[in-house]
């Protein structure tokens, strides 16, 4: 579990996050959405010390992030990044190195840190690239890799951001199925999504930021009830009611 307590941070003394509470818990899929430059990608960062804060109150599971070495923090939370180096190595390579806050000096693998590796790349479907470099990727397979890399970690909280960029729309919903079974595991997954109707389907918690501020946290539907999503984003979001459940679009 991650818990944020009034949390300021920026850059170069530029404050973009002004005063944010909200928690990543167990269980729950957790979607952060809003306008470009509104502060989703500082919030996670700052939420595991990747950033500095500026004022706030940060907690992973239940310890406070300053007494936590980087070590220790990436024993407990993965984070796969918006933007990401593509080095000249095989994708079962990059998963490897998910592994790296277990091991010691030198780094020697051990058959433990491949078997969760081989359960990464199949978790992200991405055995069938295992052997190819990053640079001979597409987009989206670069995601698939980068996601693999963050499976390795295994934490009890996953936080992804913008992670279905660059995907096909089959790969977005598998990597959403895959969210949904870590949840059920009891982990706390946090996501970056600019896809509103997906987030609304998909996410237990809807956190919506605005100029560093959050304006609703809530279920799909409570901050849909809320209408700040079209007063946040400039889109009409509608929906209709299926077999299925709640159906949303933009109108």
């Amino acid at each position: 579990m991650i818990e944020l307590k009034n949390l300021r941070a920026g850059y170069h003394g530029e404050e973009v996050l002004h005063g944010v509470s909200l928690s990543f818990s167990p269980g729950k899929i957790t979607v952060l959405c809003g306008p470009n430059g509104c502060g989703k990608s500082t919030l996670l960062k700052a939420a595991l010390g990747m950033l500095p804060r500026s004022g706030g109150e940060v907690y992973i599971d239940g310890d406070e992030l300053g007494s936590l070495t980087r070590r220790e923090i990436a024993r407990r939370a993965a984070y796969m990044p918006q933007d990401r180096f593509a080095p000249s190595i095989s994708v079962r390579r990059m998963t490897l190195h998910g592994r790296f806050p277990y091991l010691g000096w030198p780094r020697r693998y051990t058959k433990a840190d491949y078997a969760a590796a081989e359960r990464a790349l199949e978790r992200a479907d991405a055995l069938d690239i295992a052997s190819r470099s990053l640079t001979e990727l597409s987009g989206g397979q670069r995601q698939r890799a980068y996601l693999a890399m963050a499976l390795a970690q295994e934490t009890s909280s996953v936080l992804m951001d913008e992670p279905t960029a660059f995907m096909d729309i089959a790969h977005q919903l598998a990597l959403m199925d895959t969210a949904r079974a870590l949840a059920l595991e009891g982990r706390a997954v946090a996501l970056v999504l600019h896809d509103l109707c997906l987030a609304l389907k998909c996410a237990d918690k809807l956190a919506l930021l605005r100029e560093g501020e959050l304006v609703s946290f809530g279920t799909g539907e409570e901050v849909f009830a809320s209408g700040e999503l079209d007063r946040t984003m400039g889109v009409h979001v509608r929906r209709v009611m299926t077999p299925d459940g709640w159906q949303y679009y933009y109108a």
